[in-house]
């Protein structure tokens, strides 16, 4: 079995800032590619960021310059560092990777979701 856990999410004011991570636990080969997605009330899930294994990053335009994903590969972990937050970005974000299990094809797994709430 494989296991994505979120921490870091919670209440911040605009103009804050909060780090989640993500680590992936279990029977693992390898951990790819890892992102993170969020999803606030009323809307569709989007891709936040991502990260390869080797470091490449992505970002949806709406925080450029102001999140900075990153993941630990010994740790199998993913971090997201999010500054001068802003109300709009208040949702439920969710950590995702493509994890292959020994002996197995790669497949896409999911965390719980934690919460993040910008007040203005």
């Amino acid at each position: 079995q494989v296991q994505l856990v979120e921490s870091g999410g919670g209440l911040v004011q605009a103009g804050g800032s909060l780090k989640l991570s993500c680590a992936a636990s279990g029977s693992i080969f390898s951990v790819n590619t890892m992102a993170w997605y969020r999803q606030a009330p009323g809307k569709q899930r989007e891709s936040v960021a991502t990260v390869t294994r080797t470091g490449t990053t992505t970002y949806v335009d709406s925080i450029k310059g102001r999140f900075a994903i990153s993941r630990d590969n010994a740790k199998n972990t993913v971090y997201l560092q999010m500054n001068s937050l802003k109300p709009e970005d208040t949702a439920v974000y969710t950590c995702n990777a493509l994890i292959t299990r020994p002996g197995l094809a790669p497949l896409w797994y999911w965390g719980q979701g934690t919460q993040v709430t910008v007040s203005s």
